[in-house]
């Protein structure tokens, strides 16, 4: 019986790359580590109180006082366990991998929504992305970047990606089309009507992809400390081999509230100005506030007199 070598020929293909695209990988490998240690180095560099102050006021300024004050005792609880300095290594890991999976995710979903080719091309690549599991990714990646951060962080990309594409396609063929119409009739381009029309409109779509592309990453943290990340997932994978439940439930528990800042926050963004207990909320009511005070002072001063009633009080 004749069987199919696919994954010969996939490790084929995995060793043609490794030998002649080193270089390229080299760069890849240099750019990343680059980025990661230098977000923890500027998230560990100042005091532990200073990055929750700041943390704290993000959440005040987009969702509420509430997020503000769940913020610093979710992060006080875990620099009380011992776990700030693979937590921040996490957050980096974590925001830099979201913030790649964006930056590819948000052209590949403007390009697949405004052409079918694309589109059909691009389908059963992200569901084979989105349903391969996560701890095959980090064979090859582990094969091409050696063990590290740098194979975690292109397993977390792969993985976080397909909803970032799918939601930014979602959110542009979702636009009215007769408000693009309307659009096209003014005589705008079409990268005019892609400014000026989708991308505002379908804005909130594509924030909610950016949310589920963090939270993906941040659930890939215990895979990347697999390959040899430093940070919680690193502290999970100890855990296990050593049967620590302690340590286990600890490192787990940092990387729960981490997720729920991270997933507050972001979700948020797609509504800034909305939530009435933000600072941006706030500041959102004041300046109404003070238009419709300033409206009827207007209304009273600037309507001028009929001519009849100006030649009358002249006579």
């Amino acid at each position: 019986m004749n069987v199919l070598p696919i994954g010969s020929w996939v490790a084929v293909a995995v060793d043609w790359i490794k030998a002649n695209l080193d270089g390229l990988l080299h760069v890849v490998s240099t750019v990343v580590s680059f980025l990661v240690d230098g977000l923890s180095f500027v998230l560990l560099m100042p005091w532990f109180y200073v990055v929750i102050i700041i943390a704290a006021l993000i959440a005040w300024l987009v969702r509420s006082w509430r997020l503000a004050i769940g913020t610093v005792i979710s992060f006080g609880l875990i620099v009380a366990m011992g776990l700030w300095v693979p937590a921040m290594q996490t957050l980096a890991l974590v925001l830099v991998a979201g913030a790649v999976a964006v930056l590819i995710a948000i052209p590949l979903g403007i390009w697949s929504a405004r052409n079918a080719t694309v589109r059909a091309v691009l389908k059963p690549a992200l569901d084979f992305m989105q349903t391969m599991p996560a701890f095959v990714y980090l064979i090859p990646a582990i094969v091409f970047f050696s063990i590290g951060v740098v194979p975690g962080l292109v397993a977390t990309v792969i993985f976080a990606l397909p909803p970032g594409v799918r939601f930014t396609e979602l959110g542009i063929r979702g636009v009215d089309s007769e408000t693009v119409e309307a659009g096209q009739s003014f005589g705008a381009t079409p990268g005019q009507i892609l400014r000026g029309i989708q991308l505002p409109l379908a804005m909130p779509t594509i924030l909610a992809g950016v949310n589920q592309v963090i939270m993906l990453s941040l659930s890939m943290a215990v895979i990347a400390g697999m390959a040899g990340a430093d940070g919680l997932g690193k502290l999970v994978v100890e855990a296990i081999s050593t049967v620590n439940i302690a340590k286990g439930v600890e490192a787990g528990l940092g990387v729960v509230l981490i997720a729920v800042f991270l997933d507050r926050v972001t979700a948020s963004l797609g509504s800034l100005g909305e939530h009435p207990a933000s600072l941006l909320g706030m500041m959102a009511r004041r300046r109404t506030a003070r238009r419709l005070a300033a409206a009827p002072a207007v209304a009273v001063t600037t309507p001028e007199q009929p001519a009849e009633e100006k030649e009358l009080q002249n006579a």
